[in-house]
């Protein structure tokens, strides 16, 4: 049951990824089709996979799909340079649809002179990944097993994260944006039922809005994907406050234990000056 699954979507996978060897990103529905067969088989996969075990009943294929391509999309648009950059030919994974209405070449978004238009595209593209944000939520609500549900969920959580901290952000374009590594280890450790789910997108989408600039071409779809994500999450009636911050997290625990050491130390100075 398992090898016909595998066998079935690494075959397509692979005739997929061979249309785009020779082929741009052109348009969105190109974008699209290329994450599905990079990433949307490997949710059709896992859902065949998770199926044939007995722990879960088989997801509908639409929104197998947006698991992958929401992980997929935040990656493409998180290493837009590393891909840019690469040597000795570019990987072009950004559909022209979306940058030739910002710029004359892709490559041309990594210069500062761009970076007005380069972080109006980069909302374009995040725009663009949030519209799958419900399927997965919706997707992850429905699974049973804890070690399948965990398996899912913190992969996405990390991705609406990253979503927000790359949401305009010029610094995609200067070098490497990423969730904090103590932000990383919260998301790991609570992610443990789909309250904490909820609470988390709801917190993420939040963090995403408050960066939203009114001036931005694209910032009232951006506020009404956003706002469906938080609707969806508070719906539930299952959040929790969770108090992720973006630039902050990483430096709390560190300040906490030097307090904590300093106190020792103290105290040890007056019991051994005794």
């Amino acid at each position: 049951r398992y090898q016909k699954a595998i066998e079935e979507i690494t075959r397509r996978m692979g005739e997929g990824m061979a249309k785009f060897i020779c082929t741009e990103v052109e348009t969105i529905d190109d974008y699209d089709e290329y994450c599905h067969y990079v990433a949307g088989l490997v949710g059709y996969g896992l859902s065949r996979l998770f199926h044939a075990t007995g722990t879960e009943d088989l997801a509908p294929d639409h929104l197998s799909n947006s698991m992958g391509l929401f992980l997929q999309k935040t990656n493409i648009i998180r290493d837009y340079l590393e891909d840019i950059n690469e040597i000795p030919r570019c990987r072009m994974f950004w559909p022209r649809e979306i940058w030739s209405k910002y710029v004359d070449k892709l490559e041309d978004l990594k210069y500062e002179e761009n970076s007005e238009k380069a972080v109006q595209c980069l909302n374009d593209m995040v725009t663009n990944a949030l519209i799958h944000a419900q399927d997965c939520l919706q997707y992850m609500s429905a699974l049973k097993d804890n070690s399948n549900f965990r398996f899912c969920a913190i992969p996405q959580i990390m991705a609406i994260g990253t979503c927000a901290i790359c949401y305009n952000n010029v610094k995609v374009f200067r070098g490497v944006v990423k969730m904090r590594r103590g932000l990383t280890a919260r998301v790991i450790d609570e992610t443990k039922s789909i309250s904490d789910v909820y609470s988390a997108f709801y917190e993420f989408s939040s963090l995403l809005e408050s960066k939203i600039d009114d001036n931005d071409p694209n910032a009232a779809l951006t506020r009404r994907r956003v706002d469906a994500i938080k609707k969806t999450c508070k719906s539930s009636g299952l959040l929790k406050r969770r108090g992720y911050d973006l630039e902050k997290s990483m430096y709390r625990m560190p300040m906490l234990i030097m307090i904590a050491l300093l106190l020792v130390a103290i105290i040890l100075g007056v019991l051994y000056g005794k």
